[in-house]
């Protein structure tokens, strides 16, 4: 009988040393009509502590003093490439992941991300600090994770997170990019609408992708699809999108483990969820409706006129007015606040004044009032209100609402002038509420500052005023500050803002009445779909 001695390995008994880290991966587009992608990847130096000469994204730790993993990438592409915003914008974030390297006792987290350079011009910017010996371009289609390649562990995996052509395939990519660049871009929709808009899109999707039986590599893809439509379009609206995306998902599952499907039935039964889902929206709207005219009618049932003091533009609010005048007999007064800088609270001042119309009426007595208020004036527009409604981008689970900037003022405006006595109401369906989290947590949204800026530029205004506008004159889209004589000059364009629930009365949604107890509820339901869904990605 032989023996072997065993010789243990001394990083077994040591446990993995964790580390969190991002990966940044930097595209270039050829100026040519189909933009073909490169990817740069950076030789690794002898002067780095792990993977020597080995190819990489621009990659470092997530330090404890970085206020989050975006802040990192920025400061890593900065340290190791000098490039800034100036240069590079962000194309989109994958979705992070962990995995062990036994070779050197490591626990790795990669938060993955891809920037693209603004222009030819900025590739010369690019200057490479002591953890690189080179760097070039490549296809990132031939990024392998093979020992051939020459890259460093889980390369292509980090990739394809960020760059999901890489697995979806050319049309159904191109489908989600533009999808993405229509979120990111839509300034004029609501979260709901915007939701709607992410269902269509995957449902474009699935039609694109290669007719195939259930696999666990479609599952896998159309999920991911899924995600980067959740994180990679209008995040500050995400709650509802992701909401919507996970209902259809949690309702397409179970058709993966159905047996005897060809391809073509599985494909039918997908789409068919999908398109039922997007017919359903509609009735939402009708049964939120519905609830807040039972609230009205319970809540004052002898007031005439009612007051209602709202701001910027929401589908769902407009439906609600809409529905609350054609089945209540009771006058309206609703004041609208012109929700600057992009003026939303006028076309909903429009699309109300045509749907409390009366046209058949031969009444010169207008039954309903609508009165449109500066921001500025919200107090004013607060007097004798005996409801505040607003609609919701996004509803924490502690129940504060993310809503259009200037809402928090109204409130304050209406509960000080009130005494109190002016109800706030939150309009929007189950959709907008989030996963568990602070609303710190919670992407800050600041816009291209020119959108507040081009007023002061108006003809009426007075000649001091336009030649002030003057100096503020370079801050444009890419920055919204800059020095100037040694003064940093910015300008704020912050669209949404949180209102606390200590100030909120009720919220309504499609299933009625709720409080913060049942915001609660259904975040934690939330989030084990989440975890259901997208956990195992």
């Amino acid at each position: 009988m032989s023996t072997q001695t065993s010789h243990p390995n001394p990083l077994a008994a040591t446990p993995f040393k964790k580390r969190s880290v991002v990966s940044n991966f930097i595209f270039k587009f050829d100026e040519t009509p189909d933009g073909k992608p490169q990817v740069a990847l950076f030789r690794r130096s002898a002067k780095v502590s792990t993977y020597q000469h080995h190819l990489a994204p621009i990659s470092g730790s997530i330090d404890p003093t970085d206020p989050s993993p975006i802040a990192a990438a920025w400061r890593e592409i900065s340290e190791e490439t000098t490039l800034t915003p100036s240069n590079l914008s962000l194309l989109r974030q994958g979705k992070p992941y962990t995995f062990s390297d036994a070779s050197i006792g490591r626990e790795w987290t990669i938060y993955p991300f891809a920037f693209k350079l603004k222009t030819s011009a900025d590739e010369r910017q690019i200057t490479i600090d002591w953890e690189h010996d080179s760097w070039g371009w490549h296809d990132p289609l031939s990024v392998k994770d093979i020992p051939e390649f020459g890259g460093v562990p889980r390369l292509a995996e980090s990739l394809r997170r960020a760059w999901f052509q890489y697995d979806l395939g050319e049309q159904p990519s191109k489908i989600l990019s533009d999808a993405l660049q229509t979120l990111a871009t839509d300034t004029q929709s609501g979260a709901r609408q915007m939701a709607g808009y992410a269902l269509k899109t995957l449902a474009d999707i699935i039609s694109a992708y290669e007719l195939c039986e259930p696999s666990e590599k479609w599952w896998r893809d159309i999920r991911f699809a899924a995600w980067h439509l959740w994180k990679n379009g209008r995040e500050s609206m995400g709650a509802a999108i992701m909401a919507a995306l996970l209902g259809a998902l949690a309702e397409i599952e179970p058709l993966l483990s159905q047996p005897g499907q060809s391809a073509l039935t599985f494909h039918d039964k997908v789409l068919a969820i999908l398109q039922n889902r997007i017919s359903e929206r509609q009735r939402t709207n009708d049964k939120i409706s519905s609830a807040l005219t039972s609230y009205i009618t319970k809540t004052f049932p002898d007031v005439s006129p009612l007051r209602i003091l709202t701001l910027s533009e929401s589908s769902t609010i407009t439906h609600a007015l809409s529905h609350l005048a054609q089945n209540s007999s009771t006058p309206l007064d609703i004041r609208i606040l012109e929700s600057r800088p992009l003026f939303e609270g006028v076309p909903l001042a429009s699309n109300l004044s045509s749907s409390l119309s009366a046209p058949d009426s031969v009444t010169t007595q207008p039954q309903h009032t609508i009165t449109l208020y500066t921001d500025a004036s919200a107090a004013l527009a607060s007097s004798k209100v005996h409801l505040v409604l607003l609609g919701a981008d996004r509803i924490a689970s502690s129940g504060s609402v993310s809503n259009k900037t200037g809402s928090l003022p109204a409130v304050l405006s209406a509960k000080h002038v009130t005494s109190n006595q002016a109800k706030v109401v939150i309009l929007g369906d189950t959709e907008k509420i989030a996963l568990p989290g602070e609303p710190s947590e919670h992407v800050i949204e600041d816009n291209d500052p020119t959108q507040v800026t081009s007023a002061w530029e108006a003809p009426d205004n007075s000649a001091r005023v336009k030649a002030s506008a003057d100096t503020f004159s370079k801050l444009r889209s890419s920055s919204s500050s800059q020095s100037i004589s040694g003064v940093k000059l910015g300008v704020s364009n912050t669209f949404f803002e949180w209102v606390p629930p200590s100030l909120i009365d009720t919220y309504i949604t499609e299933l009625g009445e709720a409080n913060v107890q049942d915001i609660a509820q259904n975040s934690s339901k939330l989030a084990e779909k989440e975890r259901q869904i997208f956990g195992s990605l």
